[in-house]
């Protein structure tokens, strides 16, 4: 099954649907954790970017975004971007996650200071570093 095929751009499928798909515990624990810690709801895009074309799931607080999360069949993708400034504190905290996001991290090219992390959301500890890399992004300015 191909995501982007299973619903195409006229047939916006809703949070349930999605789930569904993705069919991962790991789904609604993260939507879960989103929407209780950052006080946040899901707003469903269509992309029509070649790298994960289809329907998607963008998590914003305010004009901030948090997170996009690409379904798939298993599994889902979470993008965070880590900016420039935030890439101090992102390298210190990847040395306690997975080595999965350790070599993500250094093999992601850095964008104008930052980098793009497409990370794979398959088992638990991956799904902790999101957590971890998301907290990062969202800390509270001083």
């Amino acid at each position: 099954m191909v995501w982007h095929e299973t619903y195409p751009a006229h047939c916006q499928p809703d949070m349930k649907q999605i789930g569904e798909f993705v069919n991962s515990p790991y789904w609604e624990q993260l939507c879960s954790y989103l929407q209780k810690t950052y006080v946040t709801s899901p707003s469903i895009e269509y992309s029509r970017c070649s790298m994960q074309t289809g329907w998607n799931v963008k998590y914003k607080k305010g004009s901030r975004a948090i997170c996009t999360l690409y379904p798939d069949h298993g599994y889902f993708i979470c993008m965070v971007s880590i900016g420039a400034k935030e890439a101090a504190e992102a390298e210190l905290v990847l040395k306690g996650c997975s080595p999965y996001l350790q070599e993500l991290y250094a093999g992601t090219a850095p964008f104008n200071g930052g980098r793009w992390l497409m990370i794979e959301v398959r088992d638990k500890e991956t799904l902790e570093d999101v957590k971890e890399m998301i907290g990062v992004r969202m800390k509270k300015k001083k």
